[in-house]
């Protein structure tokens, strides 16, 4: 794509803003469906789908519905939350401080997760701390950083909230389990290699992958180390990692080598395997293989993205692949009904039939702070669906959103800082961890 090509797609993004007053909703008005009638999209996908014409369709998702928890990285073990619930014009309610933020060589990682009325974080120096969701307020703090231990980089990996207590992933290759309500330590069990993504919970088990490409099963009750089961090995990858997916007794593993293990959740036992690793890959990004998007299991079909530029959804009990797109991406699609929503690295969010691959709709999203001089690129983080609503953040510190029906843009709101987590949304609150740290909540 040519320089442009790509400048006027930013601006068609930009043009589509509207000019919020101050009594309007940041979400801007509510949309509802589409009526029946032929709707074509003129825009197109970038990365390798120049050629593909977007499909001219009538987009339906299930309705909102009410979630009081959002326990885990992707809320669910299969990382599936449908169609979420907020307010039609949400204010900010409250903004707190987890701890240490993003650095020159620091980042944030972790997802909140909220379970029991209380949100749990984990910062880049593995502390974790509770809030109360309703008031922000701090509830506890423990610090997972052993006293023998000079602080070092992406200590906080992520967290996971059940059965009464909280589990977390560090850099220095732990994983601990606390007391929900407390912060109290109750175990902590060394694994083979650091880990850069959160824990995913099921059935009383806590699953990882480490850096080294290993995936394992530790006991909830004590942590113990169930199974383990190696990957292919990969030298270098992206920052951070893709917390496993779970659901109907198997365990999707996604690993730095673009690979994807389908395991037993008892034994660990190989199912399948899949490498999600495009043939030509043209770019220094995309010359990574990594998969640091979120797999997501729903009706008996794995989706998953991997940054060397292929999206694919596979047969979860054989490991056939179904279909397969040329797109490029480091955060989990979003799927609602029988649709997938995802965000690609050249900052498009499109639309994607998940029964048959279909491209419905590509909305282009602004690339850069100064598009004139090509300076300060923008990372775009989600989506989530909400009331009707893709919400989006931007590391240059504005939030978005996008009909999900036709892909305009509806409005956009400044955050305290830049954002490069997805947000989540609980009990009819919406919240974002901003890169400085702040937890900010919208209701």
């Amino acid at each position: 794509m040519t320089v442009r090509r790509r400048l006027s797609a930013a601006a068609v993004a930009v043009l589509l803003l509207p000019a919020l007053t101050a009594c309007e909703s940041w979400l801007g008005d509510k949309e509802a469906p589409p009526l029946p009638g032929k709707r074509i999209s003129v825009l197109q996908m970038q990365r390798g789908l120049e050629g593909v014409q977007a499909e001219a369709v009538d987009i339906l998702v299930p309705p909102p519905e009410p979630s009081a928890d959002w326990p885990q990285a992707g809320g669910y073990a299969h990382h599936v939350m449908q169609h979420m619930v907020v307010a039609a014009q949400p204010r900010e309610v409250w903004s707190s401080d987890i701890g240490e933020g993003a650095g020159s060589r620091d980042r944030l990682l972790a997802q909140p997760v909220v379970a029991a009325g209380r949100v749990y974080t984990i910062d880049t120096e593995a502390k974790v701390a509770a809030f109360d969701l309703q008031s922000g307020r701090e509830l506890w703090e423990t610090d997972l950083l052993p006293e023998d231990e000079d602080t070092a980089t992406l200590l906080g990996a992520g967290v996971a909230v059940a059965a009464e207590r909280v589990f977390a992933t560090t850099g220095l290759a732990q994983v601990a389990a606390l007391d929900a309500a407390t912060g109290a330590e109750i175990w902590r069990t060394r694994v083979p290699a650091p880990l850069r993504a959160a824990p995913t919970y099921d059935g009383g088990r806590v699953f990882v992958v480490t850096v080294d490409n290993t995936a394992l099963a530790l006991a909830a009750s004590d942590g113990r180390i169930l199974w383990s089961q190696p990957g292919v090995g990969e030298a270098t990858g992206l920052l951070g990692g893709a917390a496993p997916a779970v659901d109907n007794g198997v365990v999707i593993a996604p690993m730095r080598s673009g690979e994807v293990l389908a395991l037993t959740v008892d034994t660990g036992r190989p199912l399948w395997s899949d490498s999600v690793i495009a043939a030509t890959r043209t770019d220094a990004g995309a010359g990574l293989a990594d998969i640091s998007a979120r797999p997501v299991l729903d009706d008996g079909r794995v989706y998953v993205v991997s940054a060397s530029g292929l999206m694919a959804a596979i047969d979860l009990r054989t490991g056939r692949r179904i279909w397969e797109l040329p797109v490029a991406g480091i955060e989990q699609p979003w799927l609602a009904g029988k649709v997938l929503y995802v965000l690609n690295t050249d900052s498009d969010l499109a639309a994607v039939d998940a029964r048959t691959g279909r491209v419905l709709w590509v909305t282009p999203l602004p690339q850069w702070e100064d598009p004139e001089d090509r300076d300060g690129r923008i990372l775009w983080s989600g989506p989530v669906l909400a009331s009707d609503r893709l919400i989006i953040a931007g590391s240059h510190g504005e939030a978005m959103t996008v009909s999900p029906y036709n892909g305009q843009v509806l409005g956009r709101e400044e955050m305290p800082s830049g954002v490069t987590i997805a947000p989540i949304v609980a009990d009819g609150t919406l919240l974002f961890l901003t890169n400085d740290a702040q937890l900010v909540a919208y209701r």
